[in-house]
This record gives C-alpha cells, sequence and structure tokens, in this order.
C-alpha cells in the first residue's frame, strides 16, 4: 500500500501580573488554548530557533493578510485565527515568544511547525532522529501549559470557572508522525503507527480534561492526497491511482483510516468524560468540498497546483519549495487552495474554519459566534 507524507513539513513560571480573568468576554469563550504542528503555529517554530533562517520567516509568507512573514506556514491566516476572530478574541501568541507583562488570558498557542503527536524517543529508535523538524512533541507542548497555568489562574475554583469557559484545541496533530517515516521510507509499518498516534493524542486529551479543560475540538487529518506535494512525489502513470478530483486514492485512504480511528477515541473518551464536551473537527470534510468544485470556492487556478513554488504539473519542486530561490509566488493566492505545495492558503482555511464554526463539519457543534466571517 503506497502511503504518504502528511501535511507539513522552561521550568520557571511566567510572572504575569493578573491571575484571573478580570472582565469576561460576552461570547461563549473568554480564551483559546491550541496544540499542534504547522497547520496552526501561529510563530513557536520560528521564535524556537530551530533552523537559523527558516523560509516561513521571510516573504511571500504572511504576505496576503499580515503583510509580514510572521512564522504561519501560509500566505495569511489559518483556520486557528478564523476561529479567534468569530468568537472576538485575539490572535493566539505563540507560547515561545511571550513576553513579562503580555496578556495571555484571552489565549496562548503552544503549536509548533514539525511537531509529532509521539515523543521524540521513537523517532530515535525508529532511526529517524536526523528527520526531525523540532523535538517540541504535543507531550512537550502540554508541560509549556502545565507551567503556564499559574499565571493564568490559582485556586482550583479560580481554574474551573475559567477553564469553562475555554476552548482547547487539540491538533491536528500526527501527521508529522507518518512524515517523518514516509520521508525516510519505511512506510511498510506506518499503518500501524495510527494507533499509538492516536493514543497521544487521547492522552493528552485525558490531561487537559483533568487540568479543568470542559470544551475541546480535535481535528482529524485533511485529504492529503489531494496535496500538490504528494501529487508530485507519487506521481503515477496508472489512472487507476486517482479519484474524479485527481487526487490520490491510497494517500486518501491512509488519511481516512487515521481520523475512523481517531474518532472512535473520541467516542470511548465522551463515554469516560460526560462532563466535557469533546467535539471532533472534520479537517477531511470540509476540505474535500474545494478540491471537488474548486471553481465553486473561488479557486479559478484550481486546488491542487500549488500558488508558490517552482516548475512542474502541480507546480511543486522539492529543491525549489516556496521561499527558496527559483521559486516564484502566484499573482493572486486567493485563486488557489495550495499555498506551498505543503500547506493551503488563507482562503483555503477561511473555508475550512467556516465549516467548523458554522457547520457542518464540528461534531457536536462548536457554540454560536459572536462574529460572522465573511
Amino acid at each position: 500500500m503506497k502511503i504518504h507524507i502528511l501535511l507539513v513539513i522552561t521550568s520557571l513560571t511566567f510572572g504575569f501580573h493578573e491571575k484571573v480573568v478580570s472582565s469576561p468576554s460576552t461570547g461563549p469563550y473568554n480564551a483559546i488554548f491550541n496544540f499542534g504542528d504547522s497547520l496552526s503555529d501561529t510563530g513557536n517554530f520560528l521564535a524556537s530557533g530551530a533552523l537559523s533562517y527558516p523560509v516561513i520567516g521571510k516573504l511571500p509568507y504572511g504576505q496576503t493578510f499580515f503583510n509580514r512573514s510572521t512564522g504561519r506556514c501560509s500566505d495569511g491566516r489559518l483556520v486557528i485565527d478564523f476561529i479567534a476572530e468569530a468568537y472576538k478574541l485575539p490572535y493566539l501568541p505563540p507560547y515561545l515568544a511571550l513576553t513579562k507583562d503580555q496578556n495571555i488570558h484571552p489565549g496562548v498557542n503552544f503549536a509548533v511547525a514539525g511537531a509529532t503527536a509521539l515523543d521524540t524517543k521513537f523517532f530515535i529508535a525508529a532511526g529517524l532522529g536526523k528527520f526531525l523538524w523540532t523535538n517540541n512533541s504535543l507531550n512537550i507542548q502540554l508541560g509549556w501549559f502545565k507551567k503556564l497555568k499559574p499565571s493564568l489562574c490559582t485556586t482550583k475554583l479560580d481554574c474551573n470557572r475559567y477553564f469553562q469557559r475555554s476552548l482547547f484545541v487539540v491538533g491536528e496533530i500526527g501527521g508529522n508522525d507518518y512524515n517523518y517515516a514516509a520521508i525516510a521510507g519505511n512506510i511498510t509499518q506506518l499503518q500501524a503507527t495510527v494507533p499509538p498516534v492516536v493514543e497521544a493524542i487521547k492522552t493528552a486529551i485525558n490531561e487537559l480534561i483533568a487540568e479543568g479543560a470542559r470544551e475541546l475540538l480535535v481535528p482529524g487529518n485533511l485529504p492529503i492526497g489531494c496535496s500538490a506535494l504528494y501529487l508530485t512525489l507519487y506521481r503515477s502513470g496508472n489512472k487507476e491511482d486517482y479519484d474524479g478530483n485527481g487526487c490520490l486514492k491510497s494517500f486518501n485512504g491512509f488519511a481516512e483510516y487515521h481520523n475512523k480511528e481517531l474518532k472512535l477515541s473520541l467516542k470511548t473518551l465522551r463515554q469516560n468524560n460526560p462532563h466535557a464536551r469533546i467535539l471532533y473537527a472534520d479537517y477531511y470534510g470540509a476540505a474535500k468540498r474545494f478540491f471537488h468544485a474548486p471553481g465553486h470556492y473561488g479557486f479559478s487556478s484550481g486546488a491542487l497546483r500549488a500558488c508558490c513554488g517552482a516548475a512542474g504539473p502541480y507546480n511543486f519542486n522539492i529543491s525549489a519549495r516556496c521561499g527558496h530561490i527559483g521559486s516564484k509566488v502566484c499573482a493572486d493566492p486567493s485563486t488557489h487552495a495550495n499555498w506551498d505545495g505543503i500547506h493551503l492558503t488563507e482562503a483555503a482555511y477561511r473555508y475550512i474554519a467556516k465549516g467548523l464554526i458554522y457547520g457542518p463539519f464540528s461534531y457536536p457543534p462548536l457554540k454560536t459566534s459572536l462574529y460572522k466571517i465573511p
């Protein structure tokens, strides 16, 4: 079976002045806390210094909305940014770039590009250590949250009140666990990695609930068989390998398998934690719409070709990726769903976010938002 590369590519307590929320929002959520990888990283990878000169730290990344690079792996906003907008909360600051006097009560982002659900030792044991972009796995991100928690609330009562009106977004995470193995060519046991990846996500959710989380949104994987990266690297001369949208069946099938296992795990979590709302975010279904009918969503340049890249049928070249020498950016990213061959454009993330916030791609649905995303 052909397997894919999935999307991507302190012990001290912070001394913030406020301890509890003094002026709660009138909306359903006072704060958002996010964990994940490059689909939702708002600057942690950049702040970590993992690479001296990462391309996501310069234009054209960020050109559409921020007019500068922010560490987001897109031309503009991500799904997590649109969720924050919908509930009239600020964009989530990256944990690694927080300052002492910063107001963190509206939420913090712990996601890191390249992050994995499983800990680093798993990949080292599998001989994949050299492929890791970062060692800031989901478990490390949870540790950051726990260190920050005393700066958010002090007593158990304060924490319960605060977190009852906080949204915890756990993922998308897990894609890179498959990514590193696929890059290395270790694909024979890749399907067997799904259960431990899902178990790691389940463990993280249980830990967050134990810390006081009461509403958690857990995204599944995107239809990565429609990604320019996979379409380029696994290009096939066999028409049977493609579906009617031009996407690779086996890659999408693998993403669906991961999502099926994740949903089964969430079902168990709901049964064991009736006091918490555990929502599944169907990224696959929300995105499949514009891969099926790109023109209907304004993607006049299609959904399979990257906006920023170099040559090839999908405008993706591994040796001249977006931001590297030889790459070019399209005139209008909003006409593309794919940004750099790996990640999506702001326009595509907007449609996914709207599908989650206004339905029908969150199960059960998110609470009613204060602001209508256009």
